[in-house]
């Protein structure tokens, strides 16, 4: 049975079948996606909840535990972790990798709305979550600023505008707000004047919540006209505020203003955000998992040219981050190699064969392979990434091995007398069997690949695909088209010995001579020295092993992405005024450095800091051929230039293209200690760090526990308040007293 000669005797129909490979080849290409590295994200959701005023225990016990107890029922969930800090609760859910991110959204959700009846009744909204990975970085920052107009303001255009419509983008799991400045009225209440006049804060909340008040007043509908009804209710400035009378001494009334100030402000007052040396409102954009940063990205630059033409000229929107700058190099670097790989092999065939022909045919075979295989990638929903393309790469190295063993025993037979066509038919029979057999053992190779399980094995399971597509579709047309085109393009040789062959073949025959000759040499050394070689051999075997358990070992290496995220930690007890300066001084430090681009920075509690002592900088580097340093060594040199600030200290890493766990930390390795005990967790865990800190191969050792802040601890003496009258439900206004009075945000909602 001859596999080729159906092909052989028909090279039209042949010809035409390549020509729609390759047309399937081109339309897969245009379909295929950009990325950095392989679809292997979690499905991972991230649940933020928001009490102002309470503390760390009061948010595990009220909010974290009941929702951890509903949340740990749904089916697929691998991993569960929580932060509760001062007034937020984030608890973050991994879910395998065969669930899908939508059904387990939903299953979020219904947890969620079962746990709502034993949620505090005081929540200012409900649990919120977000399909994001909040240890993924930003795909793109952007940096909000303007020269006139004041914070807020900027603020109100992000907020309203800029992050609602951005985050209806495809393929966008969420827009953070950095530097968050919503405004609202803040009320600051003296409470000496508020003692003198009876008064308490409850009367105060009351009166401003009674005050203003936003509900439907329903309408007129008579016989021939209807009116619906509106009134005054609301109130939108501090002006406005002043004149609420809280309550009546004496037959007079005491307005808001005679017993505190009413101020415009912002909700929070402890949020702050750069850009440079400039306050700012920084988006930072995190995609979805799963989905393709570059297509994500482009999307939102398409759209953001709409969007500014709707706020002021004198609002400035900079691109801070933009991940998909070096994931676009380092794909276009690769697609480089590629085709350098392609002309390499090309030129190393007509090097050992020294023939036009027999050069051309399985030359073509090379980008016939490489180009089918792009169709069956966009099939299988794969993308254009490092390893796929770097997978391409290596099958350049395969693909011609069946055309040159086709046309070899074609030649052969050529050799022996026989016209192109009857050589081309006894050829490929003969050598038909060895091709599929060849195409098979190395297909084998690839088995274990695509059976491993786990991130290792989705990461690398596109890798084998494409690789063993590319020995299929090369397997094809050597027993297709290879045997066709030796049919119609190889001739036999004629004339004298040593005349048919052109003259790059007869220059080249004395190298070509010489080294088998030399390699007949010493094959015949080696085969004299038996025990010898065996030794060597030995040596080799055992050379290898010791060097395959000292080498360093990892997943991937680390990459230079041009992006570096810093954490900064200052003492638990620092204000947010000291925080602020501290972290402007570090940020100055930084950007001084001559391989930094831009520095944005911000400090605040929201669900990137989860405390006041926190802040966070993104340092975006200059391009690497702009700078003569890795990102190693340039953290190296920050790390020395930022070690003597006093009060802070700076953790950096290079953002990575893949990232796997779920855990914002300070550092690249992360270390659970758990214990049923709370302090008796606290007491072991600083010794933990400590011996840590011990050891000479270790940096920047940090602990996410923060148990050494002040606190203030109230004893209640419960029978002195029964008889007093005072209820324990009133000790909730001692928040309101250490905010300093209340605001009430812009939406006319009232919080304490």
């Amino acid at each position: 049975m001859n596999i080729s000669e159906l092909f052989i005797r028909r090279p039209i129909a042949t010809s035409l079948l390549m020509v729609g490979v390759v047309l399937l080849g081109l339309f897969g290409y245009l379909l295929l996606p950009i990325s950095a590295l392989p679809s292997v994200d979690f499905p991972t959701i991230q649940v933020t909840t928001q009490l102002p005023g309470a503390s760390p225990e009061v948010m595990v016990s009220s909010v974290t535990t009941p929702l951890e107890q509903q949340f740990g029922q749904i089916s697929g969930l691998g991993s569960m972790n929580s932060v509760s800090a001062s007034g937020v609760s984030m608890i973050t859910l991994q879910f395998s990798l065969e669930r899908s991110i939508d059904s387990a959204a939903q299953d979020v959700q219904a947890a969620i709305n079962v746990a709502s009846g034993v949620l505090p009744a005081n929540l200012p909204s409900p649990p919120v979550y977000n399909k994001v990975n909040p240890a993924d970085t930003a795909i793109l920052s952007l940096a909000v600023t303007s020269d006139t107009l004041p914070i807020d303001k900027i603020n109100d255009y992000a907020d309203t505008l800029l992050a609602q419509k951005l985050s209806e983008v495809t393929g966008v799991g969420l827009v953070t707000i950095e530097g968050n400045q919503k405004p609202a009225v803040r009320v600051q209440v003296n409470p000496a004047t508020l003692a003198a006049q009876g008064l308490s804060l409850e009367d105060v909340r009351t009166a401003v919540a009674q005050a203003n008040v936003d509900a439907p007043k329903g309408s007129f509908d008579g016989a021939h006209q209807a009116y619906a009804i509106n009134a005054n209710d609301q109130l939108f400035s501090a002006r406005e505020y002043e004149d609420i009378i809280v309550a009546y001494r004496n037959g007079a009334p005491v307005r808001l203003r005679e017993i505190g100030r009413v101020v415009d402000s912002v909700e929070n007052t402890r949020l702050a955000g750069w850009y440079g040396n400039q306050p700012a409102v920084i988006l930072d954009i995190q995609r979805q998992p799963g989905a393709n940063i570059i297509e994500t990205v482009d999307r939102i630059k398409k759209i953001l040219p709409q969007l500014l033409t709707a706020v002021p000229p004198s609002v400035h929107v900079t691109t801070l981050t933009d991940r998909t700058t070096t994931i676009r190099a380092s794909v276009s670097d690769v697609q480089f190699t590629l085709v350098l790989t392609i002309i390499l092999v090309v030129l190393v065939i007509f090097l050992f064969l020294r023939k036009l022909w027999a050069t051309v045919i399985p030359s073509v075979t090379l980008p016939l392979a490489i180009i089918g295989t792009f169709g069956v990638m966009a099939l299988a929903g794969f993308s254009l990434d490092n390893l796929s393309l770097m997978a391409l790469t290596i099958a350049t190295g395969f693909v011609v091995d069946d055309a040159i063993v086709m046309i070899e025993n074609i030649v052969r037979y050529i050799e022996l007398g026989e016209t192109p066509l009857q050589a081309a038919l006894q050829g490929s029979r003969q050598i038909g069997f060895t091709i599929i057999s060849l195409t098979v053992s190395l297909l084998a190779v690839f088995i274990p690949l695509l059976f491993m399980s786990g991130v290792v094995g989705r990461l690398f399971r596109e890798f084998a695909i494409t690789l063993s597509v590319a020995i299929i579709v090369s397997a094809f047309v050597s027993l297709t088209l290879t045997p066709m085109m030796c049919s119609r393009l190889l001739q036999p040789e004629t004339g004298e010995e040593g005349r048919a062959h052109g003259r790059l073949f007869r220059w080249t025959e004395g190298f070509f001579a010489g080294m088998l000759a030399a390699y007949d040499r010493s094959l015949r050394w080696v085969l004299q020295r038996q025990k010898l070689t065996l030794t060597v051999a030995v040596a080799t075997l055992v050379g290898t092993l010791a060097l395959f358990y000292f080498i360093p070992k990892g997943l991937l290496p680390q990459q230079d992405t041009g992006l570096i995220i810093g954490v900064t930690d200052a003492a638990q007890n620092i204000s947010f005024k000291a925080m602020s300066a501290r972290q402007r001084l570090i940020a100055d430090l930084v950007r001084q450095d001559p391989a930094v681009a831009s520095v944005a920075s911000f400090v605040g509690t929201g669900t990137i800091n989860p405390t006041l002592n926190t802040g966070r900088l993104t340092i975006n580097l200059k391009p690497r051929d702009e700078r003569r340093t890795s990102a190693e060594d340039i953290m190296v040199r920050l790390r020395e230039r930022v070690r003597n600030v006093e009060g802070i200290a700076l953790y950096m890493q290079s953002v990575q293209d893949l990232q796997i766990d779920s855990r914002v930390a300070r550092t690249q390795y992360q270390y659970t200690l758990q214990d049923a005990d709370a302090a008796e967790l606290a007491v072991w865990a600083p010794r933990l760090v400590d011996a840590l800190r011990a050891q000479t191969v270790l940096a920047d050792v940090a602990s996410d526990q923060q148990s050494q802040g002040y606190q203030v601890d109230i004893e209640v003496n419960r029978d002195q308040a029964s008889r007093l009258g005072v209820l324990l439900r009133l000790l909730g206004s001692l928040r309101e007293l250490t905010m300093v009075g209340f605001f009430i945000p812009s939406k006319y909602m009232v919080y304490p």
